[in-house]
């Protein structure tokens, strides 16, 4: 498969048809900035599929397209918790693999294996013009009932046909238009007697108790999935789609998940409440409050004054004096680090500007994970 490499916050080059689709498709305009000076992606990162040819987006953090493709993946892998195989590591060392595909990988192995325990079932209240009386016997419509021979009835069933399964049914055959993995086929069979229904993922309150807290994070895959893939709509019958990343949100994450398993008192965007103000910071170690920033900048010049007053506030109303602003080296041609003094007396706040390097000449996922680990331990020590 050839690989069509397209590079976020970079002007497309070479490529007049893809242009002229970006410019024709509003569905894509969400993702790409279109100016006078050309057409680039934003702080989006994924997979485009288009009148049949493949697109990946990727950063910008190497001089090598199928090198950046892997760092991306492996920070999509680590920053979303994803448990695949070997095998499906090597496919993606290998650029073989969509990146789609391994997310759809992972959500099918994981709800097949939670199935293969026992279906989730709940009691679900029916009413049926049956034969015999059973449950409670509905009069008002049994005046009106024309098929003497029957009752209405209302009565309770223990069912698989429940709000979660009939999530999980619209989230197997979405994922079906495309993928041909064979788990969630069988998955869909283990479901044959759920209802079909299209869900409004947007809308959707699944609640959790003792009986389902075992689906939970089949359910958090699956719609982190659906929320990021798009079916292209234009003017041909192309079924392209889009399967894109905030880059933002990314490495906000990536970040997160590396603190978390550098220090074990690290929590994750946890809102705290200080009498009409919430504070919501990315990050809070027991001696530091990092908040990450997934933009340019060179030095305190270019930091901006809201950024400034958010780690001021977080340090004093958290009672952590030392805060970081930390941002991805390759967007940093120039970076000095910084530190600043925010504030005076007993409200002085330290705020630590730092970048990370997030390239790495380890060799596949587990080397690269180590080498960023070894960076963000040296980090907390400058």
């Amino acid at each position: 498969m050839k690989i069509n490499f397209v590079y976020e916050n970079q002007y497309i080059k070479d490529d007049d048809n893809l242009i002229k689709i970006i410019k024709q498709t509003k569905s894509l305009y969400p993702y790409f900035e279109n100016s006078f000076d050309g057409v680039k992606p934003k702080n989006y990162c994924g997979f485009l599929s288009i009148e049949e040819q493949n697109y990946f987006i990727v950063p910008k953090i190497t001089d090598s397209g199928e090198h950046n493709l892997n760092i991306f993946m492996y920070m999509l892998i680590y920053a979303y918790d994803i448990k695949i195989s070997n095998e499906d590591l090597a496919n993606i060392d290998n650029t073989k693999s969509k990146i789609m595909e391994i997310f759809i990988r992972y959500f099918a192995n994981l709800l097949l294996s939670e199935l293969k325990k026992g279906v989730y079932k709940t009691y679900i209240t029916k009413e049926e013009n049956l034969k015999l009386l059973k449950g409670k016997y509905l009069i008002e419509k049994n005046f009106s009932n024309f098929y003497h021979q029957n009752i209405y009835c209302e009565f309770d069933e223990f069912s698989m046909d429940n709000q979660l399964n009939q999530f999980f049914l619209y989230a197997i055959k979405t994922f079906q238009k495309y993928s041909s993995y064979p788990n969630l086929h069988l998955c869909e069979m283990m479901l044959d007697e759920v209802t079909f229904n299209h869900i409004d993922i947007n809308r959707l309150q699944i609640n959790f108790d003792r009986l389902n807290t075992r689906f939970k994070t089949s359910v958090e895959i699956a719609l982190m999935i659906l929320l990021r893939l798009s079916p292209l709509v234009n003017n041909s019958n192309d079924k392209g789609f889009v399967f894109l990343f905030d880059m933002a949100e990314v490495f906000e994450k990536f970040i997160g998940k590396m603190y978390q398993n550098i220090d074990k008192t690290t929590k994750i965007q946890k809102e705290r409440n200080f009498v009409n103000l919430k504070l919501k910071p990315d990050i809070i170690t027991s001696d530091m409050i990092i908040d990450t920033k997934y933009k340019i900048i060179k030095d305190r010049d270019d930091l901006a004054t809201c950024d400034k007053y958010q780690m001021f506030t977080y340090g004093t109303n958290l009672g952590i004096k030392n805060t970081m602003l930390l941002y991805p080296k390759h967007f940093q041609k120039d970076f000095k680090n910084e530190d600043l003094k925010l504030g005076t007396g007993d409200n002085e706040v330290i705020l630590k500007m730092r970048c990370i390097d997030l390239r790495c000449d380890g060799i596949g996922y587990h080397g690269y994970i180590e080498e960023i680990k070894i960076k963000m331990e040296e980090l907390k020590c400058r």
